[in-house]
């Protein structure tokens, strides 16, 4: 097993195409014919998920999409002293996961073609944030 910590450069809110990001900091990859990577967000107002690798529209759609279905201010949010993205940072990271767990062969992942690791930066100013990645 090799694992690291990789720590991301700080990112506006929205969704950001980060896979090459994250496979720079696991150059051990290459040498991996057969097995699983995992990938862990170590934050609770951020997520991972797998999605579109071309197109930044389906990012940006995605956003828009986000904002609406949990907006910020709303009446019935209690936790609000960290600001009012927050909460819904919660919210939206509980949705999308903290977590993938991706196949290995042949020194690359998996992935499909049109498919990349996004970062979900649920907070206007969410700062650096930290993935775990363990590949098996």
């Amino acid at each position: 097993m090799i694992q690291r910590l990789v720590h991301l450069a700080p990112k506006s809110r929205g969704f950001h195409l980060v896979t090459d990001e994250l496979l720079s900091a696991m150059p051990e990859l290459s040498q991996i014919e057969c097995g699983i990577g995992h990938f862990f967000i170590q934050h609770s107002s951020a997520s991972l998920t797998i999605n579109e690798n071309a197109d930044p529209d389906v990012r940006g759609d995605m956003e828009r999409y986000f904002l609406h279905a949990v907006p910020e201010d709303a009446p019935y949010f209690k936790h609000v002293v960290e600001g009012p993205d927050d909460m819904p940072a919660h919210i939206k990271a509980s949705l999308l996961g903290s977590s993938l767990s991706v196949p290995v062969a042949n020194g690359r992942l998996l992935l499909g073609m049109w498919q990349g690791i996004w970062l979900g930066e649920h907070r206007i100013e969410g700062g650096s944030r930290t993935v775990v990645i363990s590949i098996f």
